[in-house]
Parts: C-alpha cells; structure tokens; sequence
C-alpha cells in the first residue's frame, strides 16, 4: 500500500536536496530535451535508428520529474533514474495520477537500451 504526502519521504529512494529555484533550472532543461526530440523526429529519415530521439524524450521525462520534485519539496532524484518514480510518488503522494506514474516508469525504462543499447 502506497503513502502520500512528504512526511513519507524518509529512506525510500536515492535523493539529493537542492536550492529553492532548481525546479526552474530542470524544467527549462525538460522543454529543451523534447524541443530536440520533436525537431530530431522532425528531420529523421524512414529507417533511421530512432534511439537518439528516444533518448531525448527520456532525459525530458527525467528533468520534467526533477522539477516537479525539486519544486514541491527541494529534493531530486540520485543515481538510479529507475528510482525517479518512487521519489515522485513520495513527494506527490496520491496528487500522482496511478496511469501518469506508470507512463512514467515506461519511458524510463527504455533508458538503458537506447543510450547502451541494452536492456
């Protein structure tokens, strides 16, 4: 069973804690990331390997998820961006939507392969 709110925040998920006015720095790197994923996809040719474009949208999803966590209670996420989710939900609670905290999982997970080529 999930627990809301910031008081759950303790011990759940690698986090760093940062300034008062990250969120900003974080979402304008969010928009900038899926600027480049549209205009890449934009300019892709038929059968070209997508992954570069991929890799945008997951490095957007990733900075949009900062934001929202750094704005709402100073902290970020921490080496494991499979993580990122689970410190959404500790800061968010149940204000994330079950489906948005899925969708968000998934992008994160084709991080691996299309920056490693693994998975």
């Amino acid at each position: 069973m999930r627990q809301g709110g910031a008081a759950s925040m303790t011990g759940k998920s690698p986090r760093k804690k940062v300034d008062a006015l990250y969120w900003q720095g974080r979402l304008r790197a969010a928009q900038a990331y899926l600027d480049a994923a549209q205009q890449a996809h934009l300019l892709a040719e038929e059968g070209q390997n997508c992954n570069p474009v991929i890799s945008q949208m997951v490095l957007s999803a990733i900075a949009f998820g900062d934001s929202l966590t750094a704005k709402r209670a100073q902290v970020v996420n921490q080496q494991d961006h499979a993580q990122a989710p689970r410190l959404l939900r500790d800061v968010l609670g149940n204000l994330l939507p079950d489906g948005q905290e899925r969708r968000y999982r998934r992008i994160l997970s084709f991080k691996d392969e299309v920056q490693y080529g693994t998975r």
